[in-house]
């Protein structure tokens, strides 16, 4: 049986991380429960601190097809390379120049929102395509696929 996952990101600043991914993934912020017209209103109703209203942020795939992605404040930093990272599909079907191209493309793009670029992959054949390594604000590596 399949399940349905969440990916969950420790950082610093959940919702500056979490509007950023919902940038790069064209992914939506969750929308606040019940009839609240925004977060700061649920979260002033349910009695929530105001220096914990940065505590947690999700996004959500508009179809509802891709994996949540939840982002909850913790106090250590990032220390070493991620283990386990995104790859963010920004050229698929494309192939040697074209790809590369559409790659930059998305870079310089994600690189406008916060993302610091970190190193370019030439293809490689037969089993490399290349692309791009990044990283997130808060320094979380993914790949430019």
């Amino acid at each position: 049986m399949a399940r349905d996952i969440q990916i969950t990101f420790d950082c610093a600043d959940p919702a500056a991380l979490s509007a950023f991914w919902a940038e790069a993934l064209g992914y939506r912020l969750q929308d606040p429960p019940g009839d609240f017209a925004s977060w700061e209103e649920a979260l002033e109703a349910m009695g929530v601190p105001p220096e914990n209203r940065n505590d947690a942020s999700a996004v959500l795939d508009p179809d509802g097809s891709g994996p949540r992605l939840f982002f909850q404040r913790v106090p250590e930093g990032k220390q070493a390379k991620n283990r386990v990272h995104l790859d963010v599909r920004a050229a698929p079907g494309l192939e040697g120049d074209a790809r590369m191209a559409a790659l930059e493309k998305e870079a310089e793009r994600l690189a406008s929102h916060g993302a610091t670029r970190l190193q370019r992959h030439e293809p490689a054949l037969p089993m490399g395509a290349g692309h791009i390594v990044m990283a997130d604000p808060e320094g979380n590596e993914f790949c430019l696929d």
